[in-house]
C-alpha cells in the first residue's frame, strides 16, 4: 500500500487506486476505470489533468442545455436522464474537439506546450459556473493540433457523445 496525495503519481504507479475525500472512500478501481468511468464529481474531478470541466443546466429532449445557454450531446452511453432534469455535465480537456458546426465560443487564453495547445474558452453570455464555488469561469481544451486563433477570437468546439459524463446535480453521483 502507498499512499499519495498526487493523482498524477496514483495513475502511474498503481494497479488499484482508493479515492477518499474527508475519510469517505469515494471509488475503488483499476486507474482508466476511475478516468473513464468516475462514480461521482469529486473522482471526475480529481483524477485528470487540466481537472474536467464541470457545466451546470438540464436535459433538454435528446441535448444537455446549460445555465448560459449552450447547447450539448448527451452522453451515448447509458440511461438518458428525464427531460427538465437539473444535472451537470462533465467534459474532459481533452475530449473537446474543434468543430466547423460546433457551440462557438470566445477564446480566452491560448498556452501552446508543443505537442498540445491548453486552451481557455469562454461560452457566449460569459463563462460556466464552476458548481463548486459558483464562480464564472472559462472552459479548459486540450487540443493535440495547434489552433490559429488568439485570445478574442472565435472558435467552434464540440465533444464526442461517447466521451462525456452526466452527473445528478443534487448528490454529484454519475447518472451514465
Amino acid at each position: 500500500v502507498y499512499v499519495t496525495h498526487d493523482q498524477i503519481e496514483a495513475m502511474t504507479m498503481a494497479d488499484k487506486i482508493v479515492v477518499m475525500h474527508d475519510g469517505v472512500v469515494e471509488q475503488v478501481g483499476a486507474p482508466l476505470e476511475l478516468y473513464d468511468r468516475p462514480d461521482n464529481m469529486f473522482v471526475a474531478g480529481f483524477i485528470g489533468s487540466p481537472a474536467m470541466n464541470f457545466l451546470k443546466g438540464k436535459i433538454a429532449g435528446d441535448t444537455f442545455r446549460t445555465e448560459g445557454g449552450l447547447t450539448l450531446p448527451l452522453p451515448t452511453r447509458g440511461a438518458r436522464p428525464a427531460d427538465g432534469m437539473p444535472a451537470v455535465y462533465g467534459l474532459r480537456p481533452e475530449h473537446v474537439r474543434l468543430a466547423e458546426n460546433g457551440v462557438p465560443v470566445e477564446v480566452a487564453v491560448v498556452e501552446p506546450t508543443g505537442s498540445e495547445t491548453m486552451v481557455l474558452v469562454r461560452p457566449p453570455g460569459g463563462g460556466t459556473k464552476d458548481v463548486s464555488t459558483e464562480v464564472a469561469r472559462d472552459i479548459a481544451c486540450v487540443f493535440r493540433d495547434r489552433i490559429g486563433a488568439g485570445p478574442g477570437e472565435r472558435i467552434n468546439i464540440t465533444a464526442d457523445p461517447g466521451l462525456v459524463h452526466l452527473f445528478d446535480a443534487e448528490s454529484g453521483r454519475r447518472l451514465n
